[in-house]
């Protein structure tokens, strides 16, 4: 199939991190739907990525899954060397990947569970962008990472998501700034409560129906947010929509956090 004008015409793949859940797969479906080839990376659930991966051939697409640990740094790097080898690029990365946490104040987390997290989200964020910078320097391209509005509201026992979270924003910031003069642009999504993915998973244990209430109730647009809305905000950042556009983070919660 021929490639759409929203992503290069020269080849080349969309790598998405955690294609394998919810959001991610709405993200794969998306971006193959706009005309990207897709690799996606999946921690476990092979059966998921595969399901993924036949509805981005679906589209007309070619689809390839790889088991990846972010925090393995060798593995980070030979994947991605794979990946280039059979591709010939990637133009395209979506880091929609995040730990299943548990839901703790931050005076009641394990210095253990906080190592692990960081670990796990941010340093391998890090491993990511270090495998792949020195490649996406020759042709350019676009890094969108999921990102959450809870560093703008602070939400209560979530700070293994959180802190995460703003160090890779950071370092987002950093690969904005410094890595535009070679065509790469880095941009992110915030978001809110979206029904899908993990929260859904978290409902009854971190998430109960007042909760979830209280939240719909003190959001402008009184209601929850959709995977399928979460892939539309990353297909502008990734595409050639937003190709004058980098180191910007676009918030994507309803209205929760005004």
């Amino acid at each position: 199939m021929a490639a759409s004008p929203d992503f290069p015409d020269d080849g080349g793949v969309a790598l998405v991190i955690g294609g394998s859940g919810g959001i991610g797969r709405a993200i794969c479906e998306k971006l193959a739907s706009a005309g990207a080839d897709i690799v996606l990376t999946y921690r476990t659930n092979q059966a998921a990525a595969d399901a993924v991966a036949e509805a981005v051939r679906g589209h007309g697409r070619t689809a390839d899954c790889l088991p990846l640990a972010l925090e393995d740094e060798a593995a980070v790097a030979s994947s991605c060397a794979q990946i280039v080898a059979k591709h010939g690029r990637i133009h395209t990365v979506v880091n929609a990947a995040g730990s299943h946490i548990s839901m703790k104040f931050v005076g009641d987390i394990d210095p253990g569970e906080f190592r692990q997290v960081m670990d796990a989200d941010t340093n391998g964020f890090f491993n990511l962008a270090h495998a792949l910078l020195p490649h996406m320097r020759q042709r350019g391209g676009s890094f969108v990472t999921i990102s959450t509005t809870g560093l703008s509201r602070w939400p209560a026992k979530d700070a293994l998501s959180v802190v995460p979270k703003a160090a890779i924003d950071a370092l987002m910031t950093g690969i904005a700034r410094e890595e535009g003069r070679s065509g790469i642009r880095a941009n992110t999504v915030a978001l809110g409560l979206i029904d899908a993915g993990l929260f859904r998973k978290l409902i009854g244990i971190a998430y109960d129906e007042r909760y979830i209430e209280a939240a719909i109730r003190n959001s402008a647009l009184k209601r929850l947010g959709t995977a399928d809305e979460v892939a539309e905000a990353v297909l502008f950042f990734a595409s050639y929509r937003a190709r004058f556009v980098t180191g910007q983070t676009l918030t994507l919660d309803g209205g929760y956090s005004l």
